[in-house]
């Protein structure tokens, strides 16, 4: 047994599926302490979309450190927080006039999530949520009260209340999910009392790379202000460019109440939360909601940089012009080779459902692709969604390298399911 098994706790999961030791990665790859090297089509779920040690910020953080600035700072005024915000409104807020005040949460995506569940119910005064079938939140409680997934539910210990799940996107069984909503809210006799919020991904990552449409992202938007309903984009995995712009729902058009943003937002892999809030929600007392690590001085630096670097490599483009290889290597290479394979995605977050082969297909498919040299993961209902979300600066080379590594295993592992 190895170190790891010996003395860490049983928790551990993604080592499980990639049972090597990791030493150095640099931009779309990661190298194994034997220096063998992995096509990184994982990018730290979603946290590493400039790339590992991305040159440009890496200058950054190193020229910080050397000056002797400040490393903690909790929620104190800091030369890094005030250049971060200056920058942000720079680069995102003023080119969509948008008008948001930003709230520095503990450093992890489920911080925010609370923190935006807190202020939600605060500013309404009531108690109740509206989430979505396949909805991944988090592991905290509040969090995980309004994601859906069963067993991880049941690790809470305790019941989760005050949250009613709702289908998922424009139709479900070929049920209208927004009149449906709306039946909900006009009924007296419906009993369940108005929610202070909806919350949602405009794309379920851990739910198997499920798209909604633009329309229902517009129709959702005014049903909330039909009813004094707060719009809640869990933006943590899908925002910060994984769809092409930086928010996921600038293509709908729409403007949510808070955006919760963490991951990718440091840019370097650093932890950092954020919520984006409109001004007149900010009702919050002083320290009302609050943490040890709510000021990352290293990731206000790297999250500058990002946006630098952002706009001087126009990723944005990037992200559309690799998004039209890979729709188009998916559907042409990988999907002629099981017509029953379903295939889902935008930007750069795509994925290959395989339910019909079963969990231990898919579980084998990405066993295959990292004897390889591929590292992604699973998804969806029953792990069953192969999900493809390599760096936004990935190479076109490993990009189709990698695809053609998944084309390879579901060619081996197909025959063998079929019947």
């Amino acid at each position: 047994m190895n170190t790891f098994e010996v003395l860490e706790s049983n928790v551990r999961s993604y080592c499980r599926s990639f049972p090597v030791v990791f030493d150095k990665a640099k931009g779309d790859q990661l190298y194994a302490d034997t220096g063998e090297a992995y096509i990184d089509f994982f990018a730290g779920a979603g946290a590493l979309n400039y790339g590992h040690n991305n040159k440009f910020m890496k200058s950054r953080i190193l020229e910080y450190v050397s000056q002797d600035r400040i490393m903690h700072g909790l929620d104190m005024y800091t030369k890094a927080k005030e250049e971060f915000i200056l920058s942000f409104s720079e680069h995102i807020l003023k080119p969509q006039a948008l008008d948001y005040k930003l709230q520095f949460c503990g450093p992890t995506g489920t911080n925010a999530v609370e923190a935006a569940l807190k202020l939600a119910r605060k500013v309404k005064g009531r108690s109740g949520i509206f989430a979505f079938m396949g909805g991944f939140h988090g592991m905290s409680l509040g969090s995980l009260s309004i994601t859906s997934n069963i067993s991880m539910r049941e690790s809470a210990g305790i019941p989760l209340n005050n949250v009613t799940f709702i289908p998922y996107g424009q139709s479900f069984g070929g049920l209208d999910t927004i009149r449906y909503m709306e039946q909900i809210l006009s009924d007296t006799h419906s009993g369940i009392e108005k929610p202070a919020a909806i919350i949602l991904e405009t794309v379920q990552a851990e739910g198997g790379i499920n798209v909604a449409e633009t329309g229902w992202l517009q129709n959702l938007r005014q049903l909330c202000d039909d009813h004094d309903i707060l719009m809640i984009i869990d933006d943590i995995q899908v925002g910060c460019g994984r769809t092409g712009p930086f928010f996921s729902f600038e293509r709908a058009g729409i403007v949510p109440d808070i955006v919760i943003l963490s991951k990718s937002i440091s840019g370097y892999g650093l932890p950092m939360s954020l919520l984006l809030i409109k001004p007149e929600l900010d009702i919050w007392n002083p320290g009302e909601h609050n943490g040890t690590f709510r000021g990352n001085q290293l990731a206000f630096v790297t999250a500058k940089a990002a946006l630098e670097f952002r706009t001087a490599e126009s990723l944005g483009d990037q992200v559309r012009e690799k998004e039209a290889f890979i729709k188009h290597y998916l559907e042409s290479e990988i999907w002629p080779l099981d017509p029953e394979l379903r295939i889902r995605g935008i930007g750069l977050i795509w994925g290959i459902d395989v339910a019909h082969l079963g969990q231990e297909a898919a579980k084998e498919i990405v066993s295959n692709c990292f004897r390889n040299g591929l590292i992604l993961e699973r998804a969806g209902r029953n792990d069953t969604v192969i999900k493809i979300m390599p760096p936004l600066t990935i190479s076109i080379d490993n990009l189709k390298s990698g695809c053609d590594t998944i084309k390879e295993s579901i060619r081996q592992v197909c025959p063998t399911y079929i019947f």
